[in-house]
C-alpha cells in the first residue's frame, strides 16, 4: 500500500490529477478543512479540479512519514503554491490518514490548521476569521460551489 501512497503523492507533485484520481477507490470518502466531506467521482474531480488550476511554477509538494499496513495508512505532506483568489504564498503542512480497500484509497482524510492556512492565503480576513466556524462554513461552501461549476463543465465538454 505503500507504492499507491508514493503514486498519489508524486502525482500531485506533478499535477497529474487523473493518476490521483486512479488511487481512488470508485467508493472513496474523503474530507478536509477546506471542502468538507466529498465521495466517489466528486472526490476525484476535487483533485482534477485543484491540479488544473495550478501553474507547475507555483506549485510543489513535499511528502514524507508514509507508513501503511494492509488496510491503513498515514503520510505528512507540505505544500508550497501561489493562492489563485489572492496572490499570496502558502505553505500547507497537511497530516494525512487513509484506509485502503481492493487495492485503493477508499478513506482519505487530511488534517491541517485552516487558521494558519487562512492567515497564509488571506491575510488580514484570515488572521482574524480564520479560526471561526462561520468562516469554515463559508470556505466549504465556496469550495463546494466551485467544485459543482468544474464537474458541471467537465460534463459539457
Amino acid at each position: 500500500m505503500k507504492n499507491i501512497l508514493e503514486t498519489f503523492y508524486t502525482a500531485l507533485n506533478n499535477c497529474d490529477g487523473p493518476t490521483m484520481a486512479s488511487c481512488y477507490h470508485d467508493d472513496v470518502v474523503f474530507k478536509d478543512p477546506t471542502f468538507g466531506i466529498l465521495e466517489g467521482e466528486r472526490a476525484k474531480a476535487m483533485w482534477l479540479m485543484l491540479c488544473g488550476s495550478q501553474n507547475g511554477d507555483n506549485f510543489s509538494i513535499e511528502f514524507s512519514k508514509i507508513e501503511t499496513t494492509e488496510n491503513n495508512g498515514s503520510a505528512h505532506w507540505e505544500a508550497k503554491y501561489v493562492f489563485s483568489k489572492t496572490g499570496r504564498k502558502v505553505h500547507n503542512k497537511v497530516d494525512a490518514s487513509f484506509e485502503f480497500k481492493d487495492g485503493l484509497i477508499i478513506k482519505h482524510t487530511d488534517e491541517f490548521n485552516l487558521h494558519k492556512w487562512a492567515k497564509q492565503a488571506m491575510g488580514i480576513k484570515g488572521l482574524l476569521f480564520g479560526g471561526m466556524k462561520f468562516f469554515k462554513n463559508k470556505v466549504q461552501a465556496q469550495t463546494n460551489s466551485a467544485l459543482d461549476a468544474y464537474i458541471v463543465k467537465k460534463k459539457a465538454v
